[in-house]
């Protein structure tokens, strides 16, 4: 194994150990919103380095820059889509009650 090589399996093996948490979470946790958070941040951290990892291997490839298009479209992605789940979430109330602290979207008290 080359020096390269062992800097990429542990990328690889760390976002692969993040996409599984990521999992875990979105079966274990109670409601939408919790959900959201576990299936956006450690799985896109996690698929971020499992592509670092495969691009240090295919140093060289044409097939690295297929990985950095795949990076660069879920960042781009993931955020519009946890929020527009998230928001869709709130509008059917499915969240548990006290779990936001500030309800910008609430009705104003008078």
């Amino acid at each position: 194994m080359s020096g390269l090589e062992w800097v990429s399996a542990p990328l690889i093996v760390l976002g692969c150990v993040l996409a599984c948490t990521a999992a875990l979470g979105i079966v274990r946790f109670p409601d939408t919103l919790t959900r959201m958070h576990a299936a956006t941040k450690p799985q896109v951290i996690g698929l971020i380095l499992v592509l670092i990892g495969t691009g240090i291997d295919l140093r060289g490839d044409a097939n690295v820059w297929m990985l950095v298009l795949t990076g660069l479209f879920t960042i781009i992605t993931a955020p519009v889509v946890a929020h527009l789940l998230g928001r869709t979430a709130y509008r059917e109330q499915r969240h548990r009650d006290g779990l936001l602290r500030v309800n910008e979207l609430g009705d104003e008290v008078d």
